[in-house]
Parts: C-alpha cells; sequence; structure tokens
C-alpha cells in the first residue's frame, strides 16, 4: 500500500475513537467537503486535531502512545482479524517455546473465538471446546492484545501454565480454565471402513500428508463411499493440498494467489491417475482452515459433495513489514481464491449440505445419514445461494 494512502487510512480508527471532543465543532462546507473527498490526505488534518484535542481536553491525562497504538491496531484488525502491530518489545522477545496449549483461535475484537482444539491435547484435557470465546490470557483483556501476540501466549515451555477466562460454547458459562502446555504430538492420518462406507481422518496438511494418505486409501474399496475429514486442519501449505487433490481429481487448476501488487499465480494439480471411489465426501467445519479451505473448495468444483459448516475464511499469508520509527506491522498482503470462485480470505467454502455433529457423534455414520435424507426446503434455499 502507498505510504500516503497508509497514512490517510490511519485515521479512521482514531477519529472514531475520539469523536466526542470534536461533537461542537463547526461543521465543514460543502466546497471543504468536496475537497477533502478529492485528497486522500485530507483526513490528516483531522487526526492532528483531534490528538491535540484529546490531550487538551480529555478528562484524564491520556496516554498518547497507548492511544496511536491502540488506533492503529484497530485499523489493522478492521482489514483482517490476522493483522497486527508489533511493537519494538516484540521484536526482541525470543521464541516462547516448543509447548503449546492445543488451541487455534481467531482475534475477534474484544474476545477471541476457539476454532480448533487438538484432541487429547493440553486444552482438550483441560475441558476447552470448539466455540468457547476467550475474553481474557493470565488476567489480560483479549482487546488490547495484537493477533500475533495472542498466538505467542498461547504457546511457551513445556509444563508451563495460562489461564484463560472464557465462555463455554456448551453452557455459556464464564470461568477459569488452567491449561498446562506440551509438545504438540504427531498424529497420523487414521482410516477406518464399515460396511456403508469408508472415513478417512487428516489431521492436517503439512510436507508427506499426501504420501501418507495414498498409501491409507490403497487399503480401501473404492467401491463404497468416502467420507475425507478435514476438521481440526488448522495447519499445512498449497502444495501439499495441491497433492492430496491430486489423488482424486484429474489435473487441472487448485487455488488462486493474489499478492499485493502482483499478477494473480496460479497452483495446479498434477493428477494421480488413481481409481474413483464410489462418492467422495468431504466432512468440514469452522476449524478447516487455510490450505484446506482451498482443498475443500477445488474437490468441491471437481463434483464432491460438502457436508459440514461454512468454512472459517482464513486462506491467507502474511507479511512483516518493519516500520521506521521500530516495530513492525503484521500484514495480510495475499489471499487466496478457491477453484470455485470462493473468496477463501473472507467467505470461506460453503457445505452443499448443513450437518453440524457433535464431539459425541460418529462422523461416518451421521454424514451417510444426513445424505440418505432429503435437505430441509429452507436449508435447500440458504445453500442454492451460498
Amino acid at each position: 500500500m502507498h505510504a500516503r494512502t497508509w497514512l490517510s487510512a490511519l485515521s479512521l480508527p482514531l477519529v472514531a475513537a475520539f469523536t466526542w471532543p470534536v461533537a461542537t465543532q463547526k461543521l465543514p462546507s460543502d466546497g471543504a467537503r468536496n475537497a477533502q473527498a478529492q485528497d486522500p490526505l485530507a483526513g490528516l488534518t483531522d487526526i492532528e486535531t483531534v490528538l491535540d484535542l484529546v490531550k487538551a481536553n480529555y478528562v484524564d491525562r491520556p496516554d498518547m502512545p497507548k492511544v496511536i497504538g491502540g488506533g492503529i491496531q484497530a485499523l489493522l484488525e478492521r482489514a483482517h482479524p490476522y493483522n497486527s502491530l508489533l511493537t519494538p518489545e516484540d521484536l526482541r522477545a525470543g521464541d516462547p517455546g516448543p509447548a503449546s496449549t492445543g488451541l487455534t483461535v481467531v482475534k475477534r475484537g474484544i474476545y477471541a473465538q476457539v476454532l480448533a482444539v487438538v484432541p487429547g491435547g493440553p486444552a482438550d484435557q483441560a475441558g476447552m471446546q470448539v466455540g468457547d470465546v476467550i475474553r481474557r490470557v493470565n488476567d489480560e483483556p483479549i482487546g488490547p492484545i495484537s493477533s500475533w501476540r495472542l498466538e505467542r501466549m498461547l504457546r511457551g515451555q513445556v509444563g508451563a501454565k495460562v489461564d484463560l477466562f472464557r465462555y463455554a460454547a456448551a453452557t455459556a458459562d464464564l470461568g477459569k480454565v488452567t491449561v498446562t502446555m506440551e509438545t504438540p504430538k504427531s498424529r497420523a492420518v487414521e482410516a477406518r471402513s464399515t460396511e456403508q462406507g469408508s472415513l478417512v481422518t487428516i489431521p492436517d496438511l503439512k510436507a508427506g500428508r499426501a504420501n501418507e494418505l495414498k498409501a491409507a486409501l490403497a487399503k480401501l474399496d473404492r467401491a463404497k463411499p468416502l467420507v475425507l475429514d478435514l476438521r481440526g486442519d488448522t495447519e499445512g501449505d498449497l502444495t501439499e493440498a495441491a497433492a492430496v487433490a491430486g489423488l482424486f481429481d484429474g489435473s487441472g487448476p487448485f487455488v488462486t494467489i493474489q499478492d499485493a501488487g502482483k499478477p494473480d499465480r496460479a497452483v495446479s494439480i498434477e493428477a494421480a491417475h488413481l481409481p474413483p471411489f464410489k462418492q467422495l465426501i468431504v466432512l468440514q467445519g469452522p476449524n478447516t482452515i487455510g490450505a484446506a479451505e482451498a482443498l475443500a473448495a477445488c474437490l468441491k468444483k471437481n463434483g464432491a459433495t460438502l457436508v459440514g459448516e461454512r468454512t472459517p475464511g482464513l486462506g491467507v499469508a502474511m507479511t512483516k513489514i518493519p516500520l521506521r520509527e521500530g516495530g513492525a506491522v503484521q500484514l495480510v498482503t495475499e489471499r487466496w481464491i478457491g477453484d470455485g470462485g470462493e473468496k477463501l480470505d473472507r467467505q470461506g467454502v460453503a457445505p452443499t449440505r448443513a450437518l453440524r455433529l457433535g464431539p459425541k457423534d460418529d462422523p461416518l455414520q451421521s454424514v451417510l445419514a444426513a445424505l440418505a435424507t432429503p435437505a430441509p426446503v429452507s436449508t435447500r434455499a440458504k445453500q442454492e445461494h451460498a
């Protein structure tokens, strides 16, 4: 983004946050408003005025660095929840450690929503569930915490404890949950079959998963339906996701990468030329994130049935850009467009058949049973317009 445009955009959250001091100011004339509309830097005059008014008139002595930093962070998060302002202290901080809570969260203003919980991981053992809302971490409110720092607060040394104040999705009760961090354990691709069909669960899309999945598929009966479970796929890259798509689809487009100031780039599928299954069903949800969203969109475009819930729309890549006065900005500079035209940075991927599973529901039986019955009329109408 051009520097002048960036500075103009910076004025928006600060003006919004401190509009009361200028509420009694005389409105500009039509001519002045027209001039402001033509000049992208016109807002800089307003922000300087607002900051001066805050310093001179606010009831308490304001912490101006905190005011400005909070305004910048608000602007960044308004553009995308992954955007973050990093202070010089943030940049000097070392890696928090190899252990993790086993949580994937996304910041939503003054709270963080749990998108995924590693089965059997520390957060799962402590009773955390997908959909829980975190309001504080170690007594620190979520609001001022950047997404970058929040992710690091959920990692640390083995045995370190973190207190999470959360609203439980199941009960809406607010309470403290203490999670003891552990080193993440690598999980294998899991496959099982019944007389009705087969289920394969992919824990992530890291390097090597396509070969592991290929070996698992070789043991399954392709005359039966296959349910490919992508719930919980919060990590991985597009290259591996495209390799997985090649196990089911022919050669062709996989996803389009849109990068700031650069031509669009296409990622393609290299087909493995394997025989098809009777039916390919993809099970997805709000914890199907990033590269897994691109995979779901591609399989859907090529005829797979998507069952579950809409994905969160977090198919992006970020770049850390240093600031002249110290610190840095972590910006979403790359977004992905699904093979079906889905904007994976916001829109996500809609299911063919909506289905919400509970933690104790058998995914294979539930999916096959849902597809064996007609969808409600209201559900079909929503899906047709998704």
